[in-house]
């Protein structure tokens, strides 16, 4: 096939956002690598600043994790459930309910935070706790655990198969964990990387709630790109780096893999 001019146009076009995108990427990953980044590469590649990084901030990156795991089980214990009733009973109150999950994903983080902060700042104990960033967290992600499920669920007719297996003598529980979670599955693994991903990368809502105790990768990473050497903010830029891309080429990965094999059936 014959490439035209306008191909190579697009094409050139294309080159230029990645590299716009990516270059900075590649210039920070560089900066936490090097000696010296005002010097550059001839001061010297070394490990030393994410070493730095690790002895600082290690508690931050624990404590992410703990909350993006927590928030992934609340929102499964929660999210799941409400996807399935809002899927069987389709109508006017399920579009309310659905619209009325995605308020938190529409209001700014600052200002939910600040709601929770005044409703359970008086809580002393509580207001000092990881569990109080967990809150927010769940408001935040929940919306995308409901919506994941509810878009496997509603793209067949579950029901017919709990209405087939309830007349062979199924109760509910069984027909729930064995019908319903299973055809579920696509749904419930992207709802859950999604979960776990803007759990880890969240900072707006954090940034108000966490205190000196609860700080978290993204505030830490925040705090040490304001308060220390270029070079550890770029090495802790790149253990986020880190933790982060596996959870969206996973996300990524698996969404096309599911959506592919639902067009092909």
């Amino acid at each position: 096939m014959r490439r035209t001019p306008y191909f190579y146009l697009q094409l050139a076009f294309t080159l230029l956002v990645c590299s716009f995108l990516l270059v900075p990427v590649f210039m920070s990953i560089i900066a936490g690598l090097t000696e010296n980044f005002f010097v550059g590469v001839k001061s010297g590649l070394t490990l030393r600043w994410i070493g730095v990084v690790w002895e600082l901030y290690a508690p931050t990156i624990f404590r992410s994790m703990y909350i993006a795991l927590a928030t992934l089980a609340v929102t499964l214990v929660i999210g799941v459930p409400a996807a399935y009733v809002l899927a069987k009973r389709p109508g006017m109150m399920t579009r309310l309910v659905e619209e009325f999950l995605v308020l938190p994903v529409a209001i700014p983080g600052l200002a939910i935070a600040l709601a929770l902060i005044i409703t359970y700042g008086g809580f002393r104990d509580f207001r000092t706790s990881w569990g109080f960033i967990l809150v927010g967290h769940v408001l935040y992600t929940l919306p995308f655990m409901v919506r994941s499920v509810l878009a496997v669920l509603s793209s067949f007719n579950f029901q017919v198969l709990e209405e087939s297996a309830a007349s062979l003598g199924a109760g509910f529980w069984r027909r729930f964990f064995g019908i319903v979670l299973p055809n579920a599955r696509s749904g419930i693994v992207a709802g859950a990387l999604t979960v776990v991903t803007l759990s880890i990368g969240e900072f707006n809502l954090t940034w108000m709630m966490h205190t000196p105790e609860t700080m978290t990768l993204p505030v830490g990473l925040a705090d040490s790109y304001a308060s220390m050497r270029l070079e550890i903010g770029s090495a802790y830029t790149l253990v986020f780096f880190v933790m982060i891309i596996p959870l969206l080429v996973a996300l990524q990965r698996y969404g096309v893999q599911r959506t592919g094999t639902r067009k092909a059936a």
